[in-house]
């Protein structure tokens, strides 16, 4: 049995359709389903069960016997708003539930493959798995700092895994609405209006300047799944394609698919001011010196792969 919490999230989700496409028909998927609409990413995925948020981790404290099959916990459940200012939601739901999701690994001895974030960087211009330039800007970033420090204070029995995932976007992401990716806006933004909207320069960038490291769902996904086949490989690493590109390639990627279009820049809003990240590009190194060979692609690529998808809706 396998445990994917978050799984009728975005991330999750598409994990959760990868397992299922690869044959495993033990998939248990773990959420709050508050949100109901997220149920339409779990259509057509044949899983095993569905656990509320709560029931499962009361059977973690528990030490519940129907836990004992697990094999794996690839946690992606967490609160993803990064502009949320509720510190004590976003530490339970964060760091809190990760300790748990970790104490039930750690009593069976089964990998934690969990969802670190590139928003421990912060304000940092160095994007390496290194205390040195972990600088959160906001309590989502600490949140997910706190528990990558957390771990590495740990020597665990088993594998444990942290991935710190950059700007990603791709399929079912429709629920995240205003935290969806610069891809779905830019492409609803079109559609709507005729225009695309970006912001005007800050922190020394020009209009649309602002350059991120931006991953397809798909390459994360199978980043994950390598590292579930590659038990023996444990610490945090970074998962984006390395290579930062600028606001202003995804519109240019939106408007060439829909061949129609024009591009608009507004004012920077004052509230993002001092937390916002201008510029984000991974490190692969560490990533790389385990071996794994999965291939990110770029922007006009994996942009495009995916408009093709939400078109097709």
């Amino acid at each position: 049995m396998i445990i994917v919490t978050g799984g009728a999230g975005f991330i999750g989700s598409n994990l959760v359709h990868t397992l299922c496409a690869r044959g495993r028909r033990d998939v248990v998927v773990v959420d709050d389903l508050e949100q109901g609409d997220k149920f339409r990413n779990l259509r057509g995925a044949p899983i095993a069960d569905y656990l509320d948020i709560a029931d499962f981790e009361d059977r973690i404290q528990r030490q519940d016997p129907s836990l004992d099959r697990v094999q794996a916990v690839l946690h992606q459940g967490a609160c993803a708003d990064t502009t949320c200012s509720d510190g004590r939601y976003m530490m339970q739901r964060n760091y809190e539930s990760s300790k748990r999701a970790f104490a039930l690994c750690e009593r069976l001895g089964v990998p934690l493959i969990y969802a670190s974030s590139a928003a421990v960087y912060g304000g940092s211009d160095g994007f390496t798995e290194d205390p040195s330039c972990e600088r959160p800007l906001n309590v989502y970033g600490y949140s997910k700092w706190l528990f990558d420090e957390w771990v590495r204070r740990r020597d665990p029995v088993a594998q444990v895994v942290g991935l710190r995932y950059f700007n990603v976007y791709g399929p079912r992401e429709d629920h995240k609405a205003r935290m969806a990716s610069v891809a779905w806006h830019l492409h609803h933004q079109l559609l709507g209006t005729g225009q695309v909207r970006l912001f005007e320069g800050s922190d020394g960038y020009g209009d649309g300047g602002q350059r991120r490291d931006f991953v397809h769902v798909d390459d994360v996904v199978a980043t994950i799944l390598w590292f579930l086949d590659h038990p023996e490989s444990s610490g945090i690493f970074n998962v984006g394609t390395g290579t930062a590109a600028p606001f202003n390639a995804i519109a240019t990627a939106v408007l060439g698919f829909h061949g129609r279009g024009e591009l608009r820049y507004i004012p920077f809003p004052d509230d993002l001011r001092g937390k916002y990240q201008s510029f984000t590009q991974a490190d692969l190194s560490r990533l790389r010196a385990t071996g794994c060979d999965v291939r990110f692609r770029g922007v006009d690529e994996g942009v495009r792969a995916y408009l093709a998808v939400l078109a097709a809706c």
